[in-house]
């Protein structure tokens, strides 16, 4: 049978249409989720210390599966693999609006969102070529951002208004999105296997490990997304916990509504990166990076909501053209190794671990007392060495 060859159309071809839809849809859904759930545990009055469990429990299917979703999404059309992820979130949004745990439903988006994100990002290698990679996460990207937006800011203010009604909102949504990946072409896999044992997927994941951990660049962008995505997923529970102190506010609203204020940001450096940044020249997003953690200890001791909104932009600024670009490194040292979707589920191996323990850290100083603009302030520093020496490790070795 002939393939088409997607790659030779347009940026904005059918299948980039269909994929950008479904990742909108699904990303809507997935933060307008965790706030709903947020909302949920205030009113079933749960100890502080269980909000951020939620996102312990959803990055958990990120680490156990990890030896399972590449294959899952190189093996079958990644379409498919989209859509059947999609049904997972759905079955998990279902059970929370019929009165399951929080964290119990929330761990089975987990689950599908685990096996949706290495077809999500290993079909743009098959839409595009390499020239045009980076365009093509920055649109994912930009999708992705207005969607943390929007699904952030229409799960809190739901929530405020009625849990059960954000809780079938989401339902809906992930409907819709399940209707979007019907529309994506259907490619041929690109790494299949010729056995589906456990034993063998394991051995599988451990070669594509050790694959990419040799290799100079998937290393590099290991690394550096796991430090960004651990710290932005810490920074979205600290900013539930730090408005109502600094800003003297309690409702869901505008915690969830500054953390679509970092997607802004995000979307316009993801933007830059790739007006500025391709492949060849990937080391101009380093100082971005490291400028993170410089501005989150600033944020930490702000008290104004016009100077919290232009820091957490900058911020957000800052991570869209750090990661944009390791971003598309990965997929493409990875498409060129172990296949794009081996490649992202190492990335998403990596960065959940580096989410679970940053989380868990958060979670021991609440437990702890500390004060939260002390662990805003000590998290940042954390930040800022790790990408500071990251960089030089990465500059030290460049030729």
């Amino acid at each position: 049978m002939t393939i088409p060859n997607f790659k030779a159309g347009s940026l904005f071809s059918r299948g980039m249409i269909a994929v950008l839809a479904a990742q909108f849809l699904s990303a809507l859904a997935d933060n307008a989720l965790l706030f709903a759930a947020i909302a949920l545990l205030k009113s079933q009055q749960a100890a502080a210390w269980q909000t951020p469990l939620l996102q312990e429990a959803f990055v958990l299917a990120f680490i156990l599966l990890a030896p399972f979703v590449g294959p899952f999404a190189d093996y079958i059309p990644k379409g498919r693999a989209m859509l059947l992820a999609n049904a997972m979130k759905l079955i998990g949004a279902a059970m929370m609006l019929s009165g399951a745990h929080p964290l119990l439903a929330y761990s089975l988006v987990g689950i599908g969102a685990a096996a949706y994100s290495p077809a999500k990002y290993g079909i743009l290698r098959d839409l595009v070529s390499a020239d045009k990679l980076v365009k093509a996460n920055s649109l994912i990207e930009g999708s992705t951002i207005v969607a943390i937006l929007l699904g952030a800011v229409l799960g809190g203010m739901l929530a405020d208004w009625s849990v059960l009604g954000a809780l079938t909102s989401v339902v809906g949504v992930y409907l819709l999105a399940a209707l979007s990946n019907l529309l994506i072409p259907r490619l041929p896999a690109e790494h299949p296997l010729t056995q589906l044992s456990p034993v063998v997927l394991v051995k599988d994941f451990a070669r594509a490990l050790r694959t990419l951990i040799r290799n100079r660049d998937a290393r590099f962008s290991l690394l550096g997304t796991s430090i960004f995505w651990g710290a932005g997923s810490t920074l979205r529970f600290l900013l539930v916990a730090w408005v109502p102190v600094a800003l003297l506010i309690t409702d869901n609203t505008v915690p969830a509504t500054l953390s679509g204020v970092v997607a802004i940001g995000i979307a316009f450096g993801a933007a830059a990166a790739a007006r500025f940044v391709n492949l060849s020249n990937v080391n101009r997003a380093l100082p971005a990076g490291i400028a993170i953690g410089l501005l989150i200890m600033v944020f930490a001791h702000v008290t104004s909501m016009p100077t919290t909104i232009a820091m957490l932009v900058l911020i957000g600024a800052c991570g869209g053209f750090y990661v944009v670009p390791l971003n598309a490194l990965l997929q493409e040292r990875g498409h060129e190794t172990v296949g794009a979707g081996h490649a992202i589920a190492v990335q998403n191996f990596f960065e959940n671990l580096t989410m679970l323990l940053m989380i868990g850290v958060y979670v021991l100083l609440i437990k702890s007392g500390i004060s939260v603009v002390a662990a805003a302030t000590g998290f940042g520093a954390l930040v800022l060495v790790g990408i500071g020496l990251l960089a030089w490790w990465r500059l030290a070795r460049s030729e």
